[in-house]
């Protein structure tokens, strides 16, 4: 019998430190957390393992700042969404490639064209989403990457359901210009 039927007492048992709560709260959301930043970065499985277990470490570090107005798993996702972007933003180490990286390096020139059109597709739909601004970028990431209820994302906004449909409009609005150009 799961000892947290309900996010009110999974929340209190993460705050009173309860170990099984905490494993609680990974096995109902790491999925959903790993599935969302792999699309965001991607399909990048290292940097989204990564991000995902960052996201946690975030979380219980923040746990004391966390209302309860929303869900644990929308809270997440904003943390995720959020280590995401500043990753994005961070400036890149440049490493010399020497002879023996350059061999590991897969040959991605025999791929087929579809894939590739399709890659590149994926990856301006990226960047176009990279670029809205962030009071549409996470209503437009949590409904529909991380399939967050329009109801949840407005109480985790702290504003209505109509304001954030006319976000996401917004956003669409904006992808539709952006992937046109």
């Amino acid at each position: 019998m799961d000892p947290y039927p309900d996010e009110r007492a999974l929340l209190a048992g993460l705050r009173a430190g309860d170990r099984t709560a905490a494993e609680a709260l990974v096995d109902r959301t790491y999925r959903l957390i790993f599935a969302l930043v792999f699309r965001l970065s991607g399909g990048d499985r290292e940097l989204a393992a990564d991000l995902t277990q960052e996201t946690y470490r975030r979380a219980w570090q923040g746990l004391a700042g966390f209302d309860g107005r929303s869900q644990l798993s929308t809270w997440l996702y904003r943390i995720a969404t959020n280590l995401f972007l500043n990753h994005v933003r961070r400036p890149r180490l440049l490493i010399p490639l020497d002879e023996r990286q350059v061999e590991v390096i897969p040959d991605r020139a025999r791929r087929q064209d579809d894939e590739v059109i399709a890659a590149q597709e994926q990856e301006r739909l990226r960047a176009a989403v990279l670029e809205l601004r962030p009071e549409q970028r996470f209503p437009l990431v949590a409904h529909f990457w991380a399939e967050v209820p329009v109801r949840e994302i407005a109480v985790a906004e702290g504003i209505t359901e109509v304001a954030i449909r006319k976000r996401l409009r917004k956003a669409f609005s904006s992808l539709r210009r952006a992937l046109e150009e």
